[in-house]
């Protein structure tokens, strides 16, 4: 591959200072001198930075590119929004940002926007690389790409997505797998998969797990109480948290709570955090459940790690998860957790989690009466916890990910 060069390398030689001093009565602190260095122009995916509405990509491409464009100021790089961008996105003066049409969030649109524009605006601003958060990749430019595949639900739960989506996933994934020069996934259950289901060989996909905001803490229980006022009548509640999915399995959950609630009398409330990923996918509740049961839709990063420290547990009992964020900033945040025992879950939680059988109601319920009135359990869980979220941050994600992208200009 043929790079551009810039032509300032500061090099510091304290050790002539002995020397200088000696003979001249001077010393220096450096010395400049030009020598021609690398760099390249690198094109991002940033269609998911969006004001006030961060998911999962969204986050990925947040803390990953904050971190790589200002650690790596010798590189220049293309941040490609599909409509207007917040300039807190552009995180240094080597960015350049740019507006791509249309809008790709349609299946239909999200095809011209890879294929097409994306194709022309790679070219038009000269990019070496193109490095894609959501692993959605252009089929159609010639430069070396590389995708961030983070799960591949929809091709062992194709009942859980909308037909339309499920066809386009179905037939552009492997298509995206084999044109990445590199891929990059967020567990090794994830890269597993991969490898399994479109027959992508091991050296080609590199394991940058998620990491977790600081802004996720154990919190005072002073604070504890005004979210419990705020949300939950005051009274003590489990925590769910992420997009109203089929694979989350919230359905289930809801009916464990309800046979809790019935048979042992807990005081517990039941705080959903999130918002329905399609139409189809939003729950009614029985009239005589919406006492206890509380939907908040999208919150802000801040009111969400203040939920979650508040919170008697976590109940994250998804059958299907790439990694599963809300493991990790629970742990943080010094709260115990019930999970699914299924794909990614296991791998991330360890033994700081509590499991269950996602696809048995009765398993829900069952462990989850376990978490909440065994005090010996939880404490070991939060002990556990706090000390294995140490071992997951957005500091080594952006690492991982800026060593993918080196391997592509190795080659």
């Amino acid at each position: 591959m043929t790079f551009r060069t810039k032509y300032q390398l500061t090099i510091h030689l304290p050790y002539l200072n002995a020397i200088l001093q000696q003979h001249t009565g001077y010393r220096i602190n450096r010395i400049l001198i030009s020598l021609p260095t690398e760099f390249m122009k690198i094109g991002v995916n940033t269609r998911f930075l969006l004001k006030n509405k961060m998911e999962g990509f969204g986050w990925y491409t947040y803390e990953t590119m904050l971190r790589i464009t200002q650690q790596h100021p010798e590189h220049e790089f293309i941040f490609f929004f599909d409509r207007p961008f917040d300039e807190k996105f552009i995180f240094s003066d080597n960015i350049t940002p740019v507006i791509v049409h249309p809008p790709a969030r349609h299946t239909i649109l999200q095809k011209i926007w890879f294929d097409y524009s994306i194709t022309r605006a790679l070219k038009k601003y000269e990019c070496d690389i193109f490095v894609s958060p959501d692993g959605y990749l252009s089929l159609r430019a010639e430069l070396p790409q590389l995708a961030v595949i983070h799960d591949l639900n929809f091709e062992h739960n194709p009942q859980d997505v909308p037909k339309d989506v499920l066809k386009f996933f179905k037939k552009r994934f492997p298509l995206f797998a084999k044109k990445a020069a590199r891929i990059c996934t967020v567990s090794n259950f994830s890269k597993k998969d991969i490898m399994e289901t479109y027959g992508i060989s091991a050296d080609k996909i590199d394991v940058t797990y998620n990491g977790v905001s600081p802004l996720y803490k154990v919190i005072e229980e002073s604070i504890k109480q005004e979210i419990r006022e705020k949300h939950t009548e005051g009274k003590p509640y489990i925590v769910f948290v992420g997009a109203i999915h089929k694979r989350k399995n919230v359905q289930r959950l809801i009916e464990a709570y309800k046979k809790l609630k019935k048979d042992e009398k807990i005081p517990h409330h039941l705080l959903l955090v999130g918002e329905p990923m399609w139409n189809s996918e939003a729950i009614e509740l029985e009239p005589e459940m919406k006492e206890f049961i509380h939907f908040t839709g999208h919150v802000s990063i801040n009111d969400l790690a203040e939920i979650m420290g508040s919170a008697t547990c976590l109940a994250f009992v998804s059958y299907f998860e790439g990694f599963g964020i809300p493991l990790v900033e629970a742990m943080q945040s010094g709260v115990p957790i019930l999970a699914g025992n299924k794909t990614s879950l296991p791998e991330i939680g360890g033994d700081a989690v509590l499991y269950c059988d996602p696809y048995s109601v009765e398993s829900i319920q069952s462990q989850l009466h376990l978490l909440l009135s065994d005090e010996k359990l939880r404490n070991s869980l939060i002990e556990k916890g706090l000390e294995r979220a140490k071992d997951f941050s957005w500091d080594y994600t952006a690492r991982d990910l800026w060593l993918a992208i080196g391997k592509i200009i190795d080659n």
